[in-house]
């Protein structure tokens, strides 16, 4: 009797499941035929897998999204979103039915592509394939170092998975490759990846593209692999989440064989079903073939929405017990304790200018660069969460945190050559990324996103070309982290055009929501780190390789980078007839321009630029009075593309900058070559003012050099 028993309470646990996994497939379906546009196919495929771990592994609490302990869990295939959007409302977020029905329509909360900080329940904003992919690898960095960092015998604070859902098209991105060779050599254990293997992308089958065999390569990055040879086989996927989870020195990637588009008659498995709505008639066909009570849009069974519904209880019990072990960890580490919720809430001490290096005016010249890594390192004593690194250039970017420790795996040796040194494992604040910028971008923005760490990546500035995708996205989510980039500009020298930034400056300004600083001295760079600090969205901090001399405040005005921008150093004599703008290293310039300018009688006030956006956030009134709408004679002074400087020259300035590539030889040579040099500032200013010998006689002291490096505006008489 009770083996009868059993056996009917299984097949209904089985049919409840098939109602429930079916409910994921048309609700996602519905809602692409009703925008009449989306991504049908995954959320079909991958709805069992989906369902399983959302029903019986993924610790979350619907009603407080962003409880600390819960687990993490990534679409990094985000064109797949109906599949995370019918999974938020059916276990209970706050995404109602209605935001459902609004799918891809202007102010839903249900947009093409899953998006941070707009929809309950989504972790990062995802569509770019692969960026998800290093997200998830930034977020188990985060767990593991929180962990390290806080964790007590008997007190386990920290404790959480990471999960994701990536794809065929994630996987054949290059940046997924980078970050799983990343977290296998961490062997970040408690990350774990569902492949949803369907062998199709939007443009065809994976015969065409990607025939490798994708086991092997992730076996030998370190990861532990497990096929699942049927998607619905939902107990096989439940037993291959069970031993990911005991899996703890590698991180799991499981390989589910999936079908996009299941239940579709005609369109399974093809790529038909990938980036389009299935039709009407499909749509109907399909809710036929899959045993559907109706044929009407957006029907949930009651008893699968029950069903779904549980977790709220189970989020609930979660977070009250979790909340009592972090009840039980402040009585016995107040300290600690009080350091968690200064890190988890984002908080920094308001002070911290304060106590950061400074330098004065006859101080040796330092690059922006050695000056910031002082600077970082000041910062570290005082930020606690503060981790990050570089792509194999600790010596160039001066970014190694000293005696912070090396975020490694605890069962490695240590003593490596490179090691910053300190703490070895997991409570290191160093992490060595490689020569991998594309997964140093995308982990350091999951770390942001996970919370509790305030990141930083390091290299040159000619391959933020390979983190431009991470950093749009961190600005896209908003995220605190910090993008530093050191050797700035064309002064790199020798090794010339291909290690040159030229429009990167132009082109980072442009991302909406990110803060692009490339500071003029030490000063500047210490002001810059504070404000990435303070200021809770990305930064970028552009530096020099070479040294730069400590500028004389001593007639500046509402002096410092806060504001964007500011009078470094005031005309003398009266109102100014010419204004000198310069950012980073050509500040220097603009000043021994000014006191040329002097001698020859013109009154030149010098501004120094380091932050455009900055600079346009502060009120017009101040804008104003440091750049005077009525002193149109303005030269502007860059290594970098012109693209943009019109704002600030106006129809009667002069942009000097740089619209070729570099070139190989010592940097002071390549600069002046290219005309970076005081005695070309001297003589466009000069030539503004209608006082062209004598600006002929000052290009002729410099050599004559640079011509093609000066970019002019109307009118086209007069400027160089």
């Amino acid at each position: 009797m009770k083996t009868n028993e059993s056996s009917e309470l299984a097949a209904a646990d089985r049919k409840l499941d098939e109602l429930c996994i079916n409910t994921i497939r048309v609700l996602s379906m519905d809602a692409v035929q009703k925008a009449d546009s989306g991504h049908p196919g995954l959320p079909m495929g991958a709805a069992a897998m989906a369902y399983v771990l959302w029903t019986r592994f993924l610790k979350y609490n619907p009603q407080d999204p962003l409880w600390p302990d819960r687990d993490r869990f990534v679409l990094s295939a985000g064109h797949g979103s109906m599949l995370l959007y019918s999974l938020l409302h059916l276990t209970g977020y706050d995404l109602p039915l209605d935001e459902i029905k609004r799918f891809r329509q202007w102010g839903s909360h249900t947009p093409g592509h899953p998006e941070r900080g707009h929809t309950p329940g989504v972790e990062v904003t995802t569509g770019p394939l692969g960026q998800g992919f290093g997200n998830g690898v930034g977020m188990a960095i985060a767990e593991a170092w929180l962990g390290a960092r806080y964790n007590r015998p008997g007190h386990k604070l920290v404790d959480h998975y990471t999960y994701g859902l990536v794809s065929d098209g994630d996987l054949m991105e290059g940046v997924a490759a980078e970050a799983a060779s990343l977290a296998g050599h961490l062997r970040l254990g408690k990350l774990i990846y569902l492949y949803d293997q369907n062998h199709v992308s939007l443009a065809g089958g994976t015969a065409l593209t990607f025939t490798e065999d994708v086991a092997l390569r992730f076996d030998a990055y370190g990861w532990h692999t497990r096929k699942v040879p049927d998607g619905n086989d939902t107990e096989d996927v439940a037993a291959a989440l069970r031993e990911a989870q005991d899996e703890n020195s590698r991180p799991s990637l499981l390989l589910v064989r999936t079908h996009i588009g299941y239940g579709s008659p005609h369109k399974q498995d093809s790529f038909h079903a990938h980036g389009s709505p299935l039709g009407v008639e499909e749509v109907a066909a399909t809710k036929k073939a899959l045993g559907w009570p109706t044929t009407d849009s957006f029907f949930l069974p009651p008893e699968a929405v029950a069903h779904f519904r549980q977790a709220i209880g189970r989020g609930d019990e979660a977070q009250q017990a979790w909340q009592q072990r972090f009840d039980a960890y402040r009585a016995a580490f107040p300290a600690e304790a009080a350091e968690w919720d200064q890190v988890m809430g984002g908080q920094y001490p308001p002070d911290i200018a304060a106590h950061l290096p400074q330098w004065k005016p006859g101080d040796k010249p330092v690059s922006t660069r050695v000056a910031a890594g002082q600077v970082l390192n000041a910062l570290a004593q005082r930020v606690p969460n503060i981790i990050g690194g570089s792509a194999d250039l600790n010596p160039s970017t001066n970014t190694a945190l000293k005696e912070q420790g090396d975020f490694q795996p605890p069962e490695e040796a240590p003593g490596v050559e490179g090691a910053v040194g300190g703490a070895w494992g997991y409570a290191g604040r160093n992490i060595a990324f490689g020569v991998r910028e594309h997964a140093m971008g995308a982990a350091v923005n999951g770390m942001a996103a996970h919370g509790g760490i305030l990141p930083f990546s390091a290299t040159f500035f000619v391959f933020s070309d390979y983190m431009k995708p991470a950093i749009r996205l961190g600005a896209i989510m908003g995220l605190h982290v910090i993008y530093v980039f050191t050797h700035d500009s064309i002064a790199v020298g020798e090794d010339g055009p291909t290690h040159e930034p030229i429009g990167h400056l132009a082109g980072l300004r442009a991302i909406p929501g990110l803060t692009v600083i490339r500071p003029a001295d030490a000063n500047e760079a210490a002001e810059a780190w504070a404000i990435a600090v303070q200021r809770n969205s990305p930064t970028l901090l552009a530096l020099t390789r070479q040294n730069v001399p400590i500028l004389d405040r001593s007639r500046a005005r509402d002096a410092g980078v806060a504001r964007g921008g500011y009078i470094l150093s005031e005309a003398e004599g009266g109102k100014p007839e010419i204004l000198l703008i310069g950012t980073g290293s050509e500040v220097d310039l603009c000043v021994k321009a000014q006191a040329r300018l002097k001698e020859l009688n013109v009154r030149a006030r010098v501004v120094s630029l380091p932050s455009w956006k900055l600079f346009a956030e502060q009120e017009s009134g101040y804008r104003q009075q440091v750049l005077p709408p009525d002193v149109r004679k303005r030269v502007t002074v860059e290594a970098g593309a012109t693209l943009g400087w019109e704002r600030f020259a106006g129809d009667e300035g002069t942009i000097i900058g740089i619209d070729r590539f570099g070139a190989s030889a010592p940097g002071e040579e390549v600069m002046k070559r290219l005309g970076f040099t005081a005695e070309r500032v001297i003589a466009a200013a000069l030539r503004l003012l209608g006082r062209q010998e004598e600006a002929a006689q000052e290009e002729a002291s410099s050599g004559g050099q640079g011509k093609t490096a000066v970019g002019a505006t109307a009118p086209a008489e007069g400027h160089s």
